[in-house]
């Protein structure tokens, strides 16, 4: 169903309608699950009513994120910064989960429109943690060696988003290869979502935050970075046995 086939409805309506146009959050973690969403289902809302297209909102969330990360990389560090720096990568994220919500809200999902969210999100990846070497490069005042942190962080974070965006790529239409009951209620277990937030963007949206800062953001900033790289390192491992299983399930579905 399309727009023009729809009945005309205010706000609330459109909110009301938004849980049965959402996708799984099988694996998210907490901030895009609880919070990421949720402010994206309202912004979704709001541009359903204002007849925009996932395609616009998709244009908006690139420019509050590359405007924040212009910032970064432009300006020297400071707590009002850090603050509008945040802010603008904040609301760009929540506009980035608003396109895909309207996308299916109006029933008018496209490949070219997927595309183009994934082709964003790869460079804001990539050139978020340039931005943040090139702003340590010019103002923080700590040893060299940190330089190599966003080097590191950008390729552990592109190397895990293609990963991603290629697991969903090869399990759609394949058989799962595995026999384990869903959880109960359909609903993803809350703990994992916790135990991963690390690895959350949104967690790295406001660490910015602390720009102001640049002893306490470089401290965060790195945390991440760990913990993000020791995410990666188990979790590739174990992707690659999840693509054997579905190798082994076509084989059985051949037989």
């Amino acid at each position: 169903m399309t727009t023009t086939d729809m009945p005309k409805s205010g706000f609330a309506a459109a909110l009301r309608r938004l849980p049965s146009a959402q996708k799984s959050a099988k694996g998210a973690p907490a901030y895009s699950r609880f919070v990421n969403r949720k402010a994206g289902g309202y912004l979704a809302a709001a541009a359903f009513l204002l007849k925009a297209t996932p395609n616009q909102v998709t244009a908006v969330s690139a420019l509050f994120t590359f405007a924040g990360i212009t910032a970064v990389a432009t300006a020297a560090p400071s707590w009002p910064l850090g603050i509008a720096v945040g802010l603008a990568l904040v609301v760009g994220y929540a506009l980035d989960s608003a396109d895909g919500q309207l996308a299916r809200l109006r029933g008018t999902s496209s490949i070219a429109g997927e595309w183009l969210d994934h082709v964003i999100d790869s460079v804001k990846i990539a050139t978020l943690h340039l931005a943040v070497l090139v702003c340590a490069f010019r103002f923080f005042d700590l040893p060299n060696g940190f330089l190599l942190v966003p080097l590191g962080y950008a390729a552990v974070e592109t190397v895990m988003f293609f990963a991603m965006i290629l697991n969903d790529q090869l399990r759609r239409g394949r058989p799962s290869g595995s026999s384990a009951p869903a959880p109960a209620g359909g609903r993803p277990p809350v703990l994992r979502s916790l135990l991963v937030l690390p690895t959350d963007y949104g967690v790295l949206c406001l660490a910015f935050l602390l720009l102001g800062s640049p002893m306490a953001f470089s401290a965060v900033y790195g945390a991440l970075f760990l913990l993000n790289t020791a995410f990666l390192a188990a979790a590739l491992p174990k992707w690659f046995r999840d693509m054997a299983r579905l190798d082994g399930a076509a084989a059985e579905q051949v037989r």
